[in-house]
Protein backbone atom coordinates (compact mmCIF):
# COMPACT_ATOMS: atom_id res chain seq x y z
CA UNK A 1 0.00 0.00 0.00
CA UNK A 2 0.67 3.76 -0.97
CA UNK A 3 2.21 5.27 2.56
CA UNK A 4 0.07 8.27 4.08
CA UNK A 5 1.57 11.31 5.43
CA UNK A 6 -0.21 13.43 7.39
CA UNK A 7 0.26 16.71 10.21
CA UNK A 8 -1.70 15.14 12.32
CA UNK A 9 -2.11 11.03 13.29
CA UNK A 10 -5.10 10.40 16.19
CA UNK A 11 -5.00 6.69 16.82
CA UNK A 12 -8.68 5.76 18.23
CA UNK A 13 -12.25 7.30 17.36
CA UNK A 14 -13.89 7.42 20.69
CA UNK A 15 -15.22 10.32 21.96
CA UNK A 16 -11.55 11.72 22.50
CA UNK A 17 -10.51 11.21 19.30
CA UNK A 18 -12.83 12.02 17.35
CA UNK A 19 -13.21 15.57 18.56
CA UNK A 20 -9.51 15.68 18.38
CA UNK A 21 -10.02 15.15 14.59
CA UNK A 22 -12.59 16.71 14.26
CA UNK A 23 -11.63 19.84 15.57
CA UNK A 24 -8.63 19.63 14.12
CA UNK A 25 -9.77 19.25 10.34
CA UNK A 26 -12.31 22.57 11.09
CA UNK A 27 -8.42 24.53 11.86
CA UNK A 28 -7.69 22.98 8.32
CA UNK A 29 -4.97 20.89 9.63
CA UNK A 30 -4.47 17.90 7.77
CA UNK A 31 -5.83 14.69 9.71
CA UNK A 32 -5.58 10.94 9.55
CA UNK A 33 -7.73 8.98 12.07
CA UNK A 34 -7.17 5.35 12.90
CA UNK A 35 -9.77 3.01 14.67
CA UNK A 36 -10.43 -0.54 14.96
CA UNK A 37 -14.11 -0.90 15.46
CA UNK A 38 -17.13 1.57 14.94
CA UNK A 39 -16.34 5.41 15.32
CA UNK A 40 -17.37 6.26 18.53
CA UNK A 41 -15.46 4.18 21.25
CA UNK A 42 -16.87 2.22 24.27
CA UNK A 43 -18.60 5.63 24.99
CA UNK A 44 -20.87 5.12 21.88
CA UNK A 45 -20.73 1.60 21.36
CA UNK A 46 -20.94 -0.35 24.66
CA UNK A 47 -20.73 2.28 27.30
CA UNK A 48 -22.81 5.86 28.10
CA UNK A 49 -25.46 5.68 24.78
CA UNK A 50 -26.44 2.13 25.13
CA UNK A 51 -26.64 1.85 28.65
CA UNK A 52 -28.66 4.79 29.13
CA UNK A 53 -30.82 3.55 26.68
CA UNK A 54 -31.07 0.23 28.40
CA UNK A 55 -31.72 2.36 31.86
CA UNK A 56 -34.37 4.36 30.37
CA UNK A 57 -36.62 1.46 29.17
CA UNK A 58 -35.89 -0.39 32.62
CA UNK A 59 -37.37 3.02 34.14
CA UNK A 60 -40.93 3.03 31.79
CA UNK A 61 -41.13 -0.66 32.20
CA UNK A 62 -40.79 -0.13 36.04
CA UNK A 63 -43.39 3.14 36.45
CA UNK A 64 -46.10 1.23 34.19
CA UNK A 65 -45.35 -2.00 35.98
CA UNK A 66 -46.65 -0.15 39.54
CA UNK A 67 -50.02 0.82 37.19
CA UNK A 68 -50.90 -2.76 36.88
CA UNK A 69 -53.74 -3.58 39.07
CA UNK A 70 -54.92 -0.13 39.56
CA UNK A 71 -52.70 0.60 42.57
CA UNK A 72 -51.08 4.07 41.41
CA UNK A 73 -51.44 6.82 43.21
CA UNK A 74 -52.13 8.42 39.53
CA UNK A 75 -54.71 6.82 39.12
CA UNK A 76 -53.72 4.83 36.07
CA UNK A 77 -54.93 1.67 36.03
CA UNK A 78 -53.47 -1.14 33.34
CA UNK A 79 -52.77 -4.70 32.51
CA UNK A 80 -49.96 -6.76 33.74
CA UNK A 81 -46.90 -5.56 31.51
CA UNK A 82 -44.54 -7.79 29.94
CA UNK A 83 -40.45 -6.71 28.49
CA UNK A 84 -39.19 -8.61 25.00
CA UNK A 85 -35.49 -7.69 25.93
CA UNK A 86 -34.37 -8.39 22.51
CA UNK A 87 -36.64 -5.51 21.23
CA UNK A 88 -35.64 -3.41 24.00
CA UNK A 89 -31.84 -4.28 22.75
CA UNK A 90 -32.70 -4.10 19.22
CA UNK A 91 -33.62 -0.32 19.45
CA UNK A 92 -30.92 0.57 21.91
CA UNK A 93 -29.02 -1.17 18.71
CA UNK A 94 -30.51 1.68 16.24
CA UNK A 95 -29.55 4.71 18.12
CA UNK A 96 -26.35 3.30 18.18
CA UNK A 97 -26.17 2.79 14.71
CA UNK A 98 -27.20 6.59 14.28
CA UNK A 99 -24.66 8.19 16.40
CA UNK A 100 -22.16 6.13 14.53
CA UNK A 101 -22.93 6.82 10.89
CA UNK A 102 -23.21 10.58 12.76
CA UNK A 103 -19.70 10.52 13.76
CA UNK A 104 -18.37 9.50 10.46
CA UNK A 105 -20.09 11.90 8.90
CA UNK A 106 -18.51 14.79 10.86
CA UNK A 107 -15.07 13.14 10.37
CA UNK A 108 -15.92 13.06 6.62
CA UNK A 109 -17.30 16.85 6.65
CA UNK A 110 -14.30 17.99 8.34
CA UNK A 111 -12.20 16.42 6.22
CA UNK A 112 -10.55 13.85 8.13
CA UNK A 113 -9.19 10.71 6.67
CA UNK A 114 -10.50 7.50 8.69
CA UNK A 115 -8.21 4.38 8.23
CA UNK A 116 -10.22 1.12 9.98
CA UNK A 117 -7.39 -1.30 11.35
CA UNK A 118 -5.13 -1.79 14.14
CA UNK A 119 -2.28 0.88 15.04
CA UNK A 120 1.08 -0.22 16.27
CA UNK A 121 4.23 2.14 16.47
CA UNK A 122 7.11 1.35 14.26
CA UNK A 123 8.75 4.90 15.84
CA UNK A 124 7.24 7.82 17.30
CA UNK A 125 6.06 9.06 14.04
CA UNK A 126 5.16 6.22 12.12
CA UNK A 127 2.69 3.47 12.84
CA UNK A 128 1.61 0.68 11.23
CA UNK A 129 -1.82 -0.30 10.64
CA UNK A 130 -3.77 -3.58 9.87
CA UNK A 131 -6.42 -3.17 7.33
CA UNK A 132 -8.51 -5.45 6.16
CA UNK A 133 -6.56 -5.30 2.43
CA UNK A 134 -2.87 -5.35 4.34
CA UNK A 135 -0.53 -3.22 6.04
CA UNK A 136 -1.16 0.42 5.94
CA UNK A 137 1.86 2.61 7.01
CA UNK A 138 1.19 6.27 8.18
CA UNK A 139 3.30 8.75 8.95
CA UNK A 140 2.76 11.77 10.83
CA UNK A 141 4.36 14.75 12.38
CA UNK A 142 2.10 14.85 15.87
CA UNK A 143 0.42 11.82 17.23
CA UNK A 144 -2.37 11.91 19.87
CA UNK A 145 -3.52 8.36 21.66
CA UNK A 146 -6.79 7.97 22.35
CA UNK A 147 -6.97 4.39 22.87
CA UNK A 148 -8.94 4.52 25.56
CA UNK A 149 -10.07 1.71 28.57
CA UNK A 150 -11.85 -1.74 28.72
CA UNK A 151 -12.99 -3.53 31.75
CA UNK A 152 -10.80 -5.22 34.35
CA UNK A 153 -10.97 -9.04 34.43
CA UNK A 154 -10.31 -11.07 37.56
CA UNK A 155 -8.32 -13.81 37.20
CA UNK A 156 -10.62 -15.36 39.34
CA UNK A 157 -13.29 -14.77 36.83
CA UNK A 158 -12.30 -14.72 33.48
CA UNK A 159 -14.71 -13.41 31.16
CA UNK A 160 -17.01 -16.42 29.23
CA UNK A 161 -20.18 -18.58 29.70
CA UNK A 162 -21.94 -17.16 32.40
CA UNK A 163 -19.22 -14.00 33.79
CA UNK A 164 -19.85 -11.03 31.47
CA UNK A 165 -18.73 -7.40 31.48
CA UNK A 166 -20.98 -4.46 30.97
CA UNK A 167 -20.28 -4.96 26.87
CA UNK A 168 -22.17 -8.37 26.91
CA UNK A 169 -24.74 -7.17 29.33
CA UNK A 170 -25.69 -4.88 27.21
CA UNK A 171 -26.02 -7.34 24.21
CA UNK A 172 -28.57 -9.80 26.26
CA UNK A 173 -31.74 -11.23 24.63
CA UNK A 174 -33.64 -12.11 27.65
CA UNK A 175 -33.47 -10.54 31.17
CA UNK A 176 -31.20 -12.72 33.29
CA UNK A 177 -34.25 -14.35 36.16
CA UNK A 178 -31.23 -14.30 38.99
CA UNK A 179 -27.96 -11.65 38.41
CA UNK A 180 -25.59 -11.47 40.06
CA UNK A 181 -22.78 -7.81 39.95
CA UNK A 182 -19.42 -8.27 41.17
CA UNK A 183 -18.21 -4.44 42.01
CA UNK A 184 -20.39 -1.99 43.55
CA UNK A 185 -19.26 1.02 41.63
CA UNK A 186 -21.37 2.94 39.39
CA UNK A 187 -21.36 0.73 36.48
CA UNK A 188 -22.14 -1.96 38.67
CA UNK A 189 -25.16 -0.42 40.49
CA UNK A 190 -26.76 1.28 37.15
CA UNK A 191 -26.71 -1.88 35.60
CA UNK A 192 -27.82 -3.79 38.33
CA UNK A 193 -30.44 -1.34 38.87
CA UNK A 194 -31.93 -1.61 35.49
CA UNK A 195 -32.41 -5.34 35.50
CA UNK A 196 -33.44 -5.54 39.11
CA UNK A 197 -36.33 -2.96 37.56
CA UNK A 198 -37.13 -5.60 33.89
CA UNK A 199 -37.53 -8.53 36.39
CA UNK A 200 -34.29 -9.99 37.82
CA UNK A 201 -33.45 -10.95 41.03
CA UNK A 202 -30.17 -8.74 41.45
CA UNK A 203 -27.44 -9.69 44.12
CA UNK A 204 -24.44 -6.85 44.48
CA UNK A 205 -20.61 -8.16 45.99
CA UNK A 206 -18.60 -5.28 47.17
CA UNK A 207 -15.19 -5.66 48.45
CA UNK A 208 -15.70 -2.05 50.54
CA UNK A 209 -17.66 -1.48 53.34
CA UNK A 210 -19.93 0.19 50.97
CA UNK A 211 -21.02 0.84 47.51
CA UNK A 212 -19.89 3.78 45.82
CA UNK A 213 -17.76 4.52 48.11
CA UNK A 214 -16.25 7.60 45.78
CA UNK A 215 -19.34 9.11 47.04
CA UNK A 216 -19.86 10.62 50.83
CA UNK A 217 -22.14 8.62 52.47
CA UNK A 218 -24.47 11.16 52.92
CA UNK A 219 -24.97 11.69 48.92
CA UNK A 220 -25.50 7.90 48.39
CA UNK A 221 -28.04 6.98 51.39
CA UNK A 222 -30.86 7.92 48.81
CA UNK A 223 -29.57 5.39 46.30
CA UNK A 224 -28.82 2.37 49.11
CA UNK A 225 -32.68 3.02 49.99
CA UNK A 226 -33.51 2.38 46.82
CA UNK A 227 -31.88 -0.74 46.35
CA UNK A 228 -33.61 -1.96 49.46
CA UNK A 229 -37.11 -0.92 47.78
CA UNK A 230 -36.26 -2.80 44.72
CA UNK A 231 -35.14 -6.07 46.41
CA UNK A 232 -31.18 -5.50 45.20
CA UNK A 233 -29.16 -7.57 47.97
CA UNK A 234 -26.32 -5.83 48.67
CA UNK A 235 -22.63 -7.66 50.24
CA UNK A 236 -20.32 -5.67 51.46
CA UNK A 237 -16.82 -6.40 52.81
CA UNK A 238 -17.29 -9.51 50.64
CA UNK A 239 -14.95 -11.14 47.95
CA UNK A 240 -15.86 -13.09 45.11
CA UNK A 241 -14.03 -16.47 45.09
CA UNK A 242 -14.62 -17.75 41.99
CA UNK A 243 -17.67 -20.21 39.82
CA UNK A 244 -19.13 -23.18 41.53
CA UNK A 245 -18.08 -26.50 39.93
CA UNK A 246 -21.69 -26.07 37.68
CA UNK A 247 -21.07 -22.75 36.99
CA UNK A 248 -24.27 -21.87 38.18
CA UNK A 249 -23.24 -20.17 41.22
CA UNK A 250 -21.05 -17.49 42.43
CA UNK A 251 -18.93 -18.19 45.30
CA UNK A 252 -17.61 -15.78 47.34
CA UNK A 253 -16.35 -14.96 51.22
CA UNK A 254 -18.29 -13.23 53.16
CA UNK A 255 -17.73 -9.97 55.86
CA UNK A 256 -17.61 -12.92 58.64
CA UNK A 257 -15.32 -15.19 56.56
CA UNK A 258 -17.35 -17.73 55.94
CA UNK A 259 -17.80 -19.13 52.36
CA UNK A 260 -20.98 -18.45 50.32
CA UNK A 261 -22.75 -19.23 47.37
CA UNK A 262 -25.17 -16.90 44.94
CA UNK A 263 -26.97 -18.94 42.43
CA UNK A 264 -27.04 -16.86 39.59
CA UNK A 265 -27.53 -16.90 35.71
CA UNK A 266 -25.06 -14.54 34.82
CA UNK A 267 -22.66 -12.98 36.71
CA UNK A 268 -21.43 -9.29 35.63
CA UNK A 269 -17.95 -8.24 36.21
CA UNK A 270 -17.76 -4.90 37.55
CA UNK A 271 -14.96 -4.22 39.01
CA UNK A 272 -13.09 -1.19 36.84
CA UNK A 273 -11.55 -0.42 33.78
CA UNK A 274 -7.68 -0.53 32.82
CA UNK A 275 -6.11 1.55 29.62
CA UNK A 276 -5.68 0.03 26.64
CA UNK A 277 -1.79 0.36 26.50
CA UNK A 278 -1.05 -3.21 25.10
CA UNK A 279 -0.52 -4.51 21.07
CA UNK A 280 -0.50 -0.74 19.89
CA UNK A 281 3.78 -0.65 20.14
CA UNK A 282 4.43 0.74 23.21
CA UNK A 283 8.17 -0.75 23.01
CA UNK A 284 9.01 1.31 20.35
CA UNK A 285 8.58 4.72 21.88
CA UNK A 286 9.80 6.07 24.75
CA UNK A 287 6.83 7.19 27.22
CA UNK A 288 7.07 7.65 30.96
CA UNK A 289 3.87 6.37 32.43
CA UNK A 290 2.03 7.29 35.78
CA UNK A 291 1.38 3.74 36.75
CA UNK A 292 -0.46 1.35 34.46
CA UNK A 293 -1.46 5.14 33.05
CA UNK A 294 0.45 7.60 30.59
CA UNK A 295 1.83 10.38 32.10
CA UNK A 296 0.90 13.88 30.08
CA UNK A 297 1.16 17.54 31.77
CA UNK A 298 -1.26 20.79 31.58
CA UNK A 299 -1.67 20.25 27.81
CA UNK A 300 -1.76 16.60 27.15
CA UNK A 301 1.83 16.56 26.48
CA UNK A 302 3.50 13.15 26.93
CA UNK A 303 7.20 12.48 27.89
CA UNK A 304 7.96 12.51 23.78
CA UNK A 305 8.57 15.22 21.94
CA UNK A 306 5.31 15.15 19.38
CA UNK A 307 3.74 12.74 20.85
CA UNK A 308 0.08 13.77 22.92
CA UNK A 309 -2.72 11.30 24.97
CA UNK A 310 -6.26 12.08 26.18
CA UNK A 311 -8.67 10.33 28.02
CA UNK A 312 -8.76 7.32 29.76
CA UNK A 313 -5.46 6.17 28.82
CA UNK A 314 -4.20 9.12 30.67
CA UNK A 315 -6.25 7.93 34.04
CA UNK A 316 -8.72 9.14 36.45
CA UNK A 317 -11.33 10.37 35.74
CA UNK A 318 -12.59 7.97 33.09
CA UNK A 319 -14.97 9.92 31.59
CA UNK A 320 -16.17 11.16 27.90
CA UNK A 321 -16.18 14.50 28.25
CA UNK A 322 -12.78 14.93 30.18
CA UNK A 323 -11.40 12.90 26.63
CA UNK A 324 -13.65 15.30 24.44
CA UNK A 325 -12.28 18.53 26.36
CA UNK A 326 -8.83 17.37 26.06
CA UNK A 327 -9.25 16.49 22.22
CA UNK A 328 -10.34 19.73 21.48
CA UNK A 329 -7.70 21.24 23.76
CA UNK A 330 -4.72 19.14 21.87
CA UNK A 331 -5.97 20.34 18.46
CA UNK A 332 -6.00 24.07 18.94
CA UNK A 333 -2.51 23.38 20.48
CA UNK A 334 -1.53 21.66 17.30
CA UNK A 335 -2.81 24.57 15.78
CA UNK A 336 -0.97 26.85 17.07
CA UNK A 337 -3.52 28.20 19.46
CA UNK A 338 -2.80 28.90 23.32
CA UNK A 339 -4.24 26.05 25.36
CA UNK A 340 -3.98 24.76 28.62
CA UNK A 341 -5.80 21.94 30.51
CA UNK A 342 -7.74 23.26 33.38
CA UNK A 343 -9.58 20.49 35.34
CA UNK A 344 -11.23 22.71 37.86
CA UNK A 345 -14.81 21.21 37.35
CA UNK A 346 -15.36 18.36 35.61
CA UNK A 347 -19.06 17.37 36.78
CA UNK A 348 -19.80 13.46 36.99
CA UNK A 349 -23.11 11.88 36.40
CA UNK A 350 -24.28 8.22 38.26
CA UNK A 351 -27.15 7.34 36.61
CA UNK A 352 -28.67 4.83 39.36
CA UNK A 353 -31.65 5.69 40.91
CA UNK A 354 -32.04 8.10 42.06
CA UNK A 355 -29.53 9.84 40.11
CA UNK A 356 -25.58 11.48 41.20
CA UNK A 357 -23.92 14.57 40.40
CA UNK A 358 -20.88 15.71 41.64
CA UNK A 359 -18.97 18.90 40.46
CA UNK A 360 -15.80 20.51 42.14
CA UNK A 361 -15.35 19.34 45.98
CA UNK A 362 -16.87 17.76 48.47
CA UNK A 363 -17.40 19.05 52.19
CA UNK A 364 -14.60 16.99 53.12
CA UNK A 365 -12.10 17.73 50.59
CA UNK A 366 -13.16 21.17 51.03
CA UNK A 367 -12.31 21.26 55.08
CA UNK A 368 -8.94 18.90 53.46
CA UNK A 369 -8.06 22.88 52.11
CA UNK A 370 -7.98 24.50 55.42
CA UNK A 371 -10.11 27.56 56.70
CA UNK A 372 -13.64 27.28 57.37
CA UNK A 373 -16.76 26.56 55.10
CA UNK A 374 -20.43 27.02 54.77
CA UNK A 375 -22.62 23.79 53.65
CA UNK A 376 -25.92 24.77 52.37
CA UNK A 377 -28.25 21.35 51.50
CA UNK A 378 -31.73 21.86 50.11
CA UNK A 379 -34.36 18.56 49.97
CA UNK A 380 -36.47 17.85 47.20
CA UNK A 381 -38.99 17.01 49.86
CA UNK A 382 -39.52 20.82 49.56
CA UNK A 383 -39.45 21.05 46.26
CA UNK A 384 -43.19 21.54 44.18
CA UNK A 385 -41.64 20.52 40.86
CA UNK A 386 -40.25 17.08 42.59
CA UNK A 387 -43.51 16.00 44.16
CA UNK A 388 -45.70 16.51 41.40
CA UNK A 389 -43.28 13.99 39.40
CA UNK A 390 -43.48 11.28 42.32
CA UNK A 391 -39.40 12.12 43.52
CA UNK A 392 -38.85 13.50 46.46
CA UNK A 393 -35.88 11.36 47.76
CA UNK A 394 -32.56 13.52 47.56
CA UNK A 395 -31.08 16.93 47.75
CA UNK A 396 -28.52 19.35 46.33
CA UNK A 397 -25.67 20.73 48.49
CA UNK A 398 -23.09 23.65 48.28
CA UNK A 399 -20.19 23.96 49.11
CA UNK A 400 -18.76 27.21 49.56
CA UNK A 401 -15.47 29.13 51.55
CA UNK A 402 -16.80 30.76 54.96
CA UNK A 403 -14.85 34.13 54.00
CA UNK A 404 -15.93 34.77 50.16
CA UNK A 405 -18.73 32.84 50.32
CA UNK A 406 -16.75 31.15 46.93
CA UNK A 407 -18.25 28.07 45.88
CA UNK A 408 -15.90 25.27 45.69
CA UNK A 409 -18.22 22.26 44.82
CA UNK A 410 -22.06 21.43 44.44
CA UNK A 411 -23.65 17.74 44.80
CA UNK A 412 -27.08 16.57 44.22
CA UNK A 413 -28.98 13.26 44.27
CA UNK A 414 -32.33 12.70 43.25
CA UNK A 415 -34.93 11.94 40.25
CA UNK A 416 -33.53 13.26 36.78
CA UNK A 417 -29.88 15.48 38.59
CA UNK A 418 -27.93 14.13 35.59
CA UNK A 419 -29.78 17.51 33.85
CA UNK A 420 -28.70 19.85 36.36
CA UNK A 421 -24.74 18.77 35.90
CA UNK A 422 -24.53 22.02 33.25
CA UNK A 423 -25.54 24.54 35.68
CA UNK A 424 -23.43 22.98 38.31
CA UNK A 425 -20.27 23.19 35.83
CA UNK A 426 -20.82 26.39 34.43
CA UNK A 427 -21.28 28.16 38.50
CA UNK A 428 -18.27 26.87 39.52
CA UNK A 429 -16.04 27.66 36.14
CA UNK A 430 -16.93 31.13 36.18
CA UNK A 431 -16.54 31.08 39.61
CA UNK A 432 -19.48 32.11 41.51
CA UNK A 433 -20.31 32.83 44.79
CA UNK A 434 -22.81 32.18 47.16
CA UNK A 435 -24.74 35.77 46.53
CA UNK A 436 -24.15 35.15 42.56
CA UNK A 437 -26.44 31.43 42.52
CA UNK A 438 -28.84 32.98 45.07
CA UNK A 439 -29.84 35.93 43.02
CA UNK A 440 -30.03 34.12 40.03
CA UNK A 441 -33.88 33.75 39.00
CA UNK A 442 -34.49 29.97 38.80
CA UNK A 443 -37.91 29.21 37.05
CA UNK A 444 -40.96 27.78 39.26
CA UNK A 445 -41.54 25.05 39.34
CA UNK A 446 -38.26 23.02 38.37
CA UNK A 447 -36.12 21.09 40.42
CA UNK A 448 -33.14 23.72 39.73
CA UNK A 449 -34.99 25.66 42.25
CA UNK A 450 -33.17 23.49 44.39
CA UNK A 451 -30.06 24.91 43.38
CA UNK A 452 -30.79 28.38 44.57
CA UNK A 453 -32.31 26.93 48.05
CA UNK A 454 -29.00 25.52 48.43
CA UNK A 455 -27.14 28.48 47.92
CA UNK A 456 -29.64 30.27 49.97
CA UNK A 457 -29.35 27.79 52.88
CA UNK A 458 -25.55 28.53 53.25
CA UNK A 459 -26.30 31.91 53.43
CA UNK A 460 -28.82 31.02 56.40
CA UNK A 461 -32.02 32.15 54.90
CA UNK A 462 -33.17 29.63 52.96
CA UNK A 463 -36.89 30.51 51.92
CA UNK A 464 -38.99 27.04 51.71
CA UNK A 465 -37.28 24.70 54.31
Amino acid sequence: MKEISCKLLVIGAGPGGYVCAIRAGQLGIDTVIVEFGKPGGTCLNVGCIPSKALIHAAEEFEKISHMAGGKSPLGISIAIPSIDLETTIAWKDGIVSRLNSGVASLLKKAGVKTVHGWAKFRDGKTVEVETETGTQVVRAETVVIATGSASVELPSLPFGGPVISSTEALGLSEVPERLAVVGGGYIGLELGIAFAKMGAKVTVVEALPRVLAQYDAELIRPVVKRLTELGIEVLVNAKAKGLSTKRDALLVETATGKNGKIVADRILITVGRKPVIEDWGLEQIDLDMAGKFIRIDDQCRTSMRGIFAIGDVTGEPMLAHRAMAQGEMVAEIVAGHKRSWDKRCIPAICFTDPELVTAGLSPEEAKGLGGEIKVGLFPFAANGRAMTKMGEDGFVRVVARADNHLVLGIQAVGQGVSELSTAFGLALEMGARLEDIAGTIHAHPTQGEGFQEAALKALGHALHV
